[in-house]
């Protein structure tokens, strides 16, 4: 398969789908947010669309050059509005699967945020992998391949996404914006822990939302360090307001600012235990969890450290 440059780091990735196995009907792509499954995920739809000769995708087919532009009317998107995919909107996929392609010799299927499907929806998307038309492909794109069912994982070939290493995140970030600063680089490089996604975040908003983020995650650090308790809880209260991704950047940048305290003389058994409790909130958000929920976890969690 061609063009997987374009996806940083993740070697044996690249390296499974470079085997010249041929390309599966359905793929689990599973990764934290912002480590590049979308960028995988239109790779292998341009290559599932792709009408060339020899290695695909080709890029200068029809089929390639409308994939990549994001017009293909045979490259169909689910739960790209960020919202939790029903049963519903299965079942619809489902009928329209049986209709055949419009163009290409493949009809691809992406459902993003895939783990935020119930037990009744992937149950439902189950048997449309096991009996669905030899033309449609699926792409599940998910924060956490645990929260989807076994059966489920098993009519998927798996690829797990992993954050790239500094130098990774430091090379491909200045190839990607050779017009900014350096520091403003190295910075993001440093602080987006391998997950390329937030690093793009912070570089491109760069303004008043990141700086924002970074606002309160310094003040929720030195509430999670220093109190008052009852100023902790008047803050983990009002983050029940907060949106799910913008929980995940706050958290994210919680942490970092954590770790920099370190070097301040801030208590390192204490830190690194709030740094533990934050990871854990973290991973808790791709299975539904709201906002309520979680801030209360916040708040429980520091004061029982």
């Amino acid at each position: 398969m061609r063009g997987l440059e374009a996806l940083c780091g993740n070697v044996q990735v690249k390296r499974r789908l470079s085997s010249g196995r041929g390309l599966s009907h359905a793929y689990l792509l599973s990764g934290p947010a912002g480590c590049g499954k979308r960028t995988l995920a239109g790779l292998l739809s341009q290559a599932l669309v792709c009408s060339g000769a020899g290695e695909v995708p080709c890029g200068a087919c029809d089929h390639c050059r409308k994939a990549a532009a994001g017009v293909h009317p045979d490259i169909l998107r689910v739960g790209s509005d960020g919202k939790d995919i029903t049963v519903s909107q299965v079942r619809e996929v489902r009928s329209d699967a049986y209709i055949r392609p419009n163009e290409a010799g493949r009809k691809v299927y992406i459902l993003e945020n895939a783990q935020t499907m119930n037990g009744s929806a992937q149950n439902a998307l189950l048997k449309l992998l096991e009996e669905g038309p030899a033309y449609a492909a699926f792409l599940l794109l998910s924060d956490n391949a645990g929260a989807m069912l076994p059966t489920v994982r098993s009519r998927c070939e798996l690829l797990t996404l992993s954050p790239v290493t500094p130098a990774e995140a430091e090379a491909w970030l200045l190839r990607r914006f050779p017009d900014l600063p350096r520091e403003q680089i190295l910075d993001a490089a440093r602080r987006c822990e391998g997950v390329l996604g937030r690093a793009v975040a912070w570089l491109e908003g760069g303004g008043q939302e990141a700086e924002e983020v970074r606002s309160a995650g310094a003040e929720l650090a030195r509430l999670l360090l220093s109190g008052p308790e009852g100023a902790l809880l008047e803050y983990c209260v009002g983050l029940e307001k907060w949106e799910r991704d913008a929980l995940g950047e706050l958290l994210d940048e919680t942490v970092q600012q954590l770790r920099v305290g370190l070097s301040s003389g801030w208590d390192p058994r204490r830190v690194m235990a709030l740094v533990d409790h934050l990871r854990k909130l973290r991973a808790a958000l791709p299975y539904n969890v709201g906002a309520g929920h979680l801030a209360g976890w916040l708040c429980a969690g520091a004061a029982a450290l």
